[in-house]
């Protein structure tokens, strides 16, 4: 029988510890990376090829449940299928009905119901709370564009020619600039943190990563848009 000296022994064990240890923080990661493709990819895309858009969450549910059927992508299914829950309201609402901010958040809901449901059966847990987180943090920016007064600007930006929309971003940044936006600023991002360090300390688990990723993704992706609506 033939056997190797300790120095040359596979370490199984050990490695799949640190796979378990390593894999709430790749979820993370993950979590963090898709809340921002809806911005910085779909949204463009969606204003010329809105078919295509909302054609593509087929894609992504198709190779949600591939990934799924696999131990060691299973997660990696999940999120995506929570993901893909974010790309069908962003198709549907960039793609047509944009320039209507109060249903927002009715579409932005669309996957509530499916993600409450797997949660209450503990099925889909990396994807349904990353698709909640998602929500909660879409959910707080609107709340505060309400607070703060700047609907009138969404629909302006959303109708006028993207040439004159500096002039729209400069009015709501300067809509913003008081006591009462910096307040509400301060405590709604608080609120994000508080949920997004929660989540962390559960981290033990993936799926509290995948929501953690998606709640405090939601503060930077907010932070690089005001960037650029100030230097519009």
């Amino acid at each position: 029988m033939l056997s190797f000296p300790p120095s040359l022994t596979f370490p199984l064990p050990e490695l799949l510890a640190a796979e378990k240890t390593h894999q709430p923080w790749r979820i993370f990661l993950a979590a963090a990376f898709l809340v921002a493709v809806p911005v910085f990819i779909q949204a463009p895309m969606v204003r010329l090829w809105p078919w295509l858009s909302l054609s593509l969450t087929v894609g992504w549910v198709a190779l949600a449940f591939l990934l799924r059927q696999k131990p060691r992508t299973h997660l990696w299914g999940d999120l995506l299928l929570g993901f893909s829950w974010s790309w069908l309201a962003g198709s549907i609402y960039w793609g047509w009905l944009r320039w209507e901010p109060l249903i927002h958040l009715p579409i932005e809901a669309i996957g509530i119901p499916f993600a409450l449901w797997g949660l209450s059966r503990r099925w889909g847990m990396v994807g349904n709370l990353f698709y909640l987180g998602s929500f909660i943090g879409t959910a707080i920016t609107d709340i505060y564009f309400y607070l703060t007064g700047l609907i009138p600007y969404w629909r302006q930006v959303m109708i006028v020619d993207p040439a004159f929309a500096g002039t729209i971003f400069q009015n709501a940044i300067a809509q913003i600039q008081t006591l009462w936006g910096f307040c509400w600023a301060i405590v709604l991002v608080n609120i994000l943190l508080g949920l997004g360090f929660w989540a962390m300390s559960q981290m033990n688990k993936a799926h509290w990563g995948a929501f953690a990723g998606a709640i405090l993704s939601t503060i930077l992706v907010d932070f690089l848009f005001w960037t650029v609506a100030i230097l519009a």
